[in-house]
């Protein structure tokens, strides 16, 4: 009976296969549970890529920048300022109104206020009533400190030069006096010797002062009366070519002279004004 037991006994340590449990480790196939890496899923902090959206806080620095638009400010003062200067040109081009066209009545550019002060000049005429005998004085004058009228006419505060030109024609009855020495209103302050003289084609005869008188301090301009006329010729770039064409019609037209013997006439006034009145030296 003893013998039976023992036998019996052995029955369960055949159990021992049943202690695989531990290869039931199987479950430490639960390193799917190792799945934790995918808890890396928190990872997906990327989110935490919010990041762009700080980069949308970046974006506001450029709004940041327009708000910076004090710079703009900055342009439109440029603008302003650039303004001044148009203004500056807009009050260069007063003196261009002044001289807006090459000769004007000088008593009506005195009335008017575009009597130029800085330099011009001034052609006055005394005809003649009764025939084409004829004085034309041509003035030149530079700085003047002021200009007022007289009972006279206009006095200009001011040196100046005076050329004198002289129409004689073939009927005058004493032409061969010396013009110094002729009657008041028909003579003038040279001799012969003093003149370069053109005879024209009708024996009339153009004398032109070989040099100017000068005045000193002031001087007057006479109000013209009748036919007679005081112009004064604005200093421009062309003004020895305007000078020319006016005498030559004032020559043709109003004192009988040929045309070809104007012009030529006319050609030795300009020159004789250009060459000892001209803006040049003294003057500038």
């Amino acid at each position: 009976m003893a013998t039976i037991k023992k036998t019996a006994a052995k029955k369960p340590a055949a159990k021992k296969p049943a202690a695989k449990k531990p290869a039931a480790k199987k479950p430490a196939a639960k390193k799917p549970a190792a799945k934790k890496p995918a808890a890396k899923k928190p990872a997906a902090k990327k989110p935490a890529a919010k990041k762009p959206a700080a980069k949308k806080a970046a974006v506001k620095k450029p709004a940041a920048k327009t708000a910076v638009k004090k710079p703009a400010a900055k342009t439109a003062v440029k603008k302003a300022a650039v303004k001044k200067p148009v203004a500056k040109v807009a009050a260069v081009k007063k003196p261009v109104e002044v001289s807006d066209k090459k000769f004007r009545n000088l008593f009506d550019a005195y009335t008017m206020g575009k009597l130029p002060f800085a330099h011009g000049y001034i052609v006055s005429s005394f005809f003649s009533e009764k025939s084409n005998y004829s004085i034309y004085e041509i003035v030149s004058y530079a700085g003047v400190k002021e200009i007022f009228p007289t009972a006279e006419g206009l006095q200009f505060i001011t040196g100046g030069k005076k050329l004198y030109v002289l129409v004689e024609p073939d009927t005058y009855q004493i032409k061969f006096q010396e013009p110094v020495s002729r009657a008041e209103g028909e003579k003038i302050p040279k001799r012969f010797a003093e003149l370069e003289i053109i005879t024209a084609r009708n024996q009339s005869k153009i004398m032109v002062a070989k040099e100017p008188n000068e005045s000193y301090g002031s001087f007057t301009i006479l109000k013209p009366t009748g036919i007679n006329f005081s112009i004064v010729f604005y200093e421009l770039p062309d003004v020895y070519d305007t000078l020319s064409a006016f005498f030559i019609d004032s020559l043709n037209r109003f004192r009988k002279v040929p045309e070809s013997d104007a012009k030529a006439a006319a050609k030795v006034i300009t020159a004789t004004i250009k060459k000892f009145m001209s803006f040049e030296g003294e003057y500038k």
